[in-house]
């Protein structure tokens, strides 16, 4: 009964700061979108910045995000055990890297900072990770290990910030990683989980901004949205995707590859088919175009949101093959790294196909087409 009791007790303060943050979120994006509507602006045409919308539009949802997730850790610290927050290094490396991943990205919607300056505090983010003690452990050696965290976080920091392409997308993708996360925390009756209340307002977050990102939007969640989301997610993932959070007897090495796969499977897809088309091009990987998977279906004939749904779809797919994995799939076999690396492939494949076919079509114009951001 005592653990029924504090179940409903988990329910009640989840299910209360979710409502809350969601009211929270739509009142403070109203409000930013009233009185800050140049922050992230910039002329399409300067060469800064090469958008799929015609449009300008205020890019401070990422703003949002931050204060969301300061009050939820204010609220575990206050519904929960505060000494966890404060005396843990694993959670002040993490405040330190959203706070320098929110910093660099609100610094760029600003005043258009040079790509160095976010490649290097990028890479202080993961410098952060690692002497605080989050870092991936897949390799006996542990310089490889701190080697490959930092390819991780920049990477995926890169490939959330190259998605915030069209309306809609990064916050769609973002959605379903949380999801996936929280999945892996709830099937494992992990409630009082420092990180769930904070997964908990970042969906509320995220969930609020989609209102306002979806197309035709109002507005962008500029680099401050998605650095700071490259950054979170990047950590979440370490923690609960590459490594076993979960005591297991036999920790399979392909089931971590495989649920990281799934969770982070279109930031992977599109980043990895963007840059081997601009190498095999002879362009670099690190200057923006029309180029992605989003702008290929774009071109193929979908609209604008008809690729948000799409990408929805291969979101909620995710998601559930995650809660399946984790639910009942309690020995891993290689049947199943079969099975899910053969989906993850065909996406591959046909993301590919779809950007050659959209390569040999003509690009739309301004004029009468509504898609360019």
């Amino acid at each position: 009964m005592d653990k029924l009791l504090q179940q409903h007790y988990y329910l009640i303060i989840y299910s209360s700061f979710f409502l809350s943050s969601v009211v929270f979120s739509f009142l403070m994006n109203n409000l930013f979108l009233r009185f800050f509507r140049t922050l992230g602006i910039r002329n399409n045409h300067d060469g800064t910045i090469i958008r799929w919308g015609a449009l300008s539009k205020p890019s401070v949802g990422g703003i949002t995000f931050y204060i969301i997730f300061l009050l939820s850790v204010a609220c575990y610290s206050i519904f929960f055990s505060p000494s966890q927050v404060f005396y843990n290094t694993k959670f002040i490396g993490l405040l330190l890297s959203m706070a320098l991943g929110f910093i660099v990205g609100l610094a760029d919607d600003a005043y258009d900072t040079k790509p160095f300056l976010k490649f290097f505090v990028q890479f202080g983010c993961g410098i952060i990770m690692i002497i605080s003690g989050i870092r991936i452990n897949i390799f006996e050696v542990e310089a490889f290990n701190n080697i490959f965290t930092i390819f991780w976080v920049v990477g995926i920091m890169n490939s959330i910030n190259m998605l915030d392409n069209m309306d809609g997308i990064t916050t769609i993708v973002s959605i379903g990683i949380v999801c996936c996360a929280i999945i892996i925390i709830l099937t494992n009756n992990d409630f009082e989980n420092m990180h769930l209340i904070i997964l908990v307002g970042v969906l509320a977050a995220l969930l609020t901004f989609l209102y306002f990102n979806w197309n035709p939007s109002r507005m962008y969640m500029g680099d401050t949205g998605s650095q700071f989301l490259g950054a979170f997610l990047s950590v979440i993932g370490t923690l609960y995707m590459w490594n076993d959070h979960y005591t297991r007897d036999v920790v399979a090495p392909a089931r971590q590859f495989i649920i990281v796969g799934m969770c982070f499977l279109l930031p992977i897809i599109d980043t990895t088919v963007v840059v081997y088309n601009r190498i095999s091009k002879g362009r670099s990987p690190f200057v923006g175009g029309k180029d992605h998977t989003t702008h290929s279906l774009a071109y193929l004939g979908l609209t604008d949101r008809k690729v948000a749904i799409t990408f929805l779809a291969l979101s909620i797919i995710s998601t559930l093959i995650i809660y399946y994995i984790e639910k009942n799939i309690a020995e891993w076999s290689h049947l199943y790294t079969l099975i899910f690396g053969i989906y993850f492939l065909v996406l591959l494949v046909f993301f590919f196909y779809a950007t050659r076919k959209a390569a040999s079509r003509r690009e739309p114009t301004a004029e009468g087409d509504s898609k360019l951001k």
